[in-house]
């Protein structure tokens, strides 16, 4: 699904990462980490998609909600357990949203 954001700007954290072949609790950790990150205050809603490169952007109104988020005791604990076995590699990159546009299809509408 495509996030319903706010009238820019907000704040976009862009997680981009290779996966190791093994799953080891990778996906019930992924719906885990979403689950909270929607409960934390500032969090305004998250795109995500995987084939060979995984993309993960999440939403924030603001760099100490991200702040917030990164220092959470479970989301450490789950970048612990990505380093040591779910990741080959991973970037991640903060950007402030200044605009953006929208296209709807019609027949989507209905």
């Amino acid at each position: 699904m495509i996030a319903h954001t706010p009238t820019p700007p907000y704040y976009a954290v862009i997680f981009t990462s290779m996966r190791t072949i093994h799953d080891d609790g990778y996906s019930d950790t992924a719906n885990r980490m979403l689950e909270l990150a929607s409960t934390m205050p500032g969090f305004l809603g998250v795109e995500s998609a995987r084939k060979d490169v995984g993309i993960t952007v999440s939403y924030w109104d603001s760099l100490e909600a991200i702040r917030a988020w990164r220092q959470h005791p479970d989301h450490i604990h789950a970048q612990n357990e990505g380093r040591g076995k779910w990741y080959v590699s991973f970037t991640t990159r903060i950007c402030r949203v200044e605009a953006e546009s929208s296209f709807l299809c019609q027949s989507a509408k209905k």
